[in-house]
């Protein structure tokens, strides 16, 4: 498994900007993962179709913030760093970078 761990990654979109927090963790031999938005209220995220290619992550994600919409997410990791894209319905792709593992 890959990019097991805690990330902080750096948001700068013209909605929000500031820092998120995305762990990723082993749940029972499969991905599991959690996001934490410094000042802002996500709702509950679910992640799946998990896959791995090398050193990158893709899945999607639904919320009931967004309901019957996928959202495609990308997270390559590089050593202690990562950087990825998530591309949200109606707002575009977010890009993450500049991301660092912290815990």
């Amino acid at each position: 498994m890959i990019g097991l761990g805690k990330w902080l990654c750096h948001v700068n979109t013209m909605l929000f900007r500031g820092d998120a927090y995305i762990t990723i963790f082993d749940d029972g031999g499969k991905y599991g993962f959690s996001l934490d938005v410094q000042g802002a209220d996500i709702p509950g995220l679910n992640i799946k179709d998990v896959k791995e290619d090398g050193n990158t992550l893709t899945a999607s994600a639904e919320t009931s913030m967004l309901p019957g919409k996928e959202i495609p997410i990308s997270l390559t990791f590089d050593g202690d760093t990562v950087s990825g894209t998530a591309k949200i319905p109606f707002i575009g792709n977010i890009k993450l970078k500049d991301g660092k593992r912290v815990g």
